[in-house]
């Protein structure tokens, strides 16, 4: 739905800018997914923008284009600090200047010593700048996994997985489609397609067969498909599904969550989505950085659990988290947590 020559206030256009950044998830790495509203003098949208492919122009640079000389006088709202570097581009702050902004208004300083220093050059050109404007709702959201990698140096960690309200992943005969509902398995596949790499074990893929694959609710391959990471040393046949062409697939020969954590660094945005075991194992490296559950209204009284083995023998080991988000999607329950002490 087109928002060109609507009006918006400063927060409206923010979540407009959130939303647009949602849309650069997965193609922009290793540049942070950014989105970009431009509001002309009188308060009305005239551009909006998300984060190219790296190479391509910035959010702030594709809403500029959109709005040409209407930007004159305006306002730019951007999810992050714009960067006041020359990299594969130029400095958005100096486009900024350059097209007249008279406003800037960002949710999140960047933290890149090497990008940073946006907001000082667009003051010292006279330029009105405030931060802060709903921070916590793209720290949490769009930017959450490339502000974990700007401050830890290791790509963020999801553990996605599905359950009923008794904990079980599966039957006690292994069958496990389908837990959830149709609506929480097309959320699933919405979600992949912003993903950089998506990890499963070499158990899950002999049970199973998973393909694998970001897919729209026609069936259709989404437009961008993440790397397709497989833990483990079983062999898999040259006839598994998840040996097809539709995305790239990498086989690790290792056991060990730090190595694949390692092989994986050059991605920003993880999700693991293997067995119990797989899951336990990371729990138990202290390399989950967010876990996201789907849980179906449904018993199965028996069958595997949703995690094993994560190095827990008394209640007082437990792992704790702090819940985010508690979200209905069709008649399934999605809970989002973090670990307790988490930023």
């Amino acid at each position: 739905m087109s928002v060109e020559g609507r009006s918006a206030s400063i927060t409206d256009a923010m979540d407009l800018a959130i939303e647009a950044s949602e849309s650069a998830r997965g193609i922009s790495a290793p540049n942070p997914a950014v989105g970009a509203v431009i509001l002309d003098a009188r308060g009305t949208v005239v551009g909006v923008g998300s984060t190219r492919p790296p190479g391509g122009p910035h959010a702030e640079i594709v809403a500029l284009a959109e709005a040409g000389d209407r930007a004159r006088g305006g306002t730019a709202v951007v999810t992050l600090e714009p960067c006041d570097h020359t990299g594969r581009t130029g400095p958005c702050s100096q486009a900024l200047v350059e097209a007249g902004i008279a406003t800037v208004v960002y949710a999140v300083a960047d933290p890149n010593p090497l990008a940073s220093g946006g907001a000082d050059t667009l003051r010292g050109a006279g330029i009105r700048v405030e931060q802060g404007i709903r921070e916590l709702e793209v720290r949490q959201g769009p930017l959450r996994a490339w502000l974990h990698k700007q401050r830890t140096g290791r790509p963020h960690v999801t553990w996605k997985y599905a359950a009923t309200l008794d904990g079980r992943s599966a039957a006690a005969d292994g069958t496990s489609q389908w837990i959830t509902g149709p609506e929480a398995r097309a959320h699933v596949h919405a979600e992949r397609a912003k993903l950089d790499a998506i990890v499963v074990g070499t158990g899950t893929v002999l049970a199973d067969d998973p393909r694998l694959t970001a897919r729209r609710p026609d069936g259709s391959l989404a437009l961008h498909q993440p790397v397709r990471v497989v833990v483990g040393s079983r062999q898999i046949p040259a006839t598994a599904a998840i040996r097809g062409s539709e995305a790239p697939t990498v086989f690790l020969d290792t056991h060990d969550p730090a190595a694949v954590i390692e092989a994986l660094g050059e991605h920003t945005d993880v999700q693991i989505e293997g067995g119990p075991t797989l899951a336990g194992a990371f729990l138990a490296a202290g390399l989950i950085d967010r876990v996201v559950a789907y849980v179906a209204p449904a018993v199965l009284g028996s069958g595997p659990a949703a995690v094993e083995n994560a190095g827990i023998g008394t209640i007082a080991d437990a792992i704790r988290f702090r819940t985010e988000t508690v979200t209905m999607i069709g008649n399934d329950i999605l809970i989002g947590v973090v670990p307790e002490g988490a930023n």
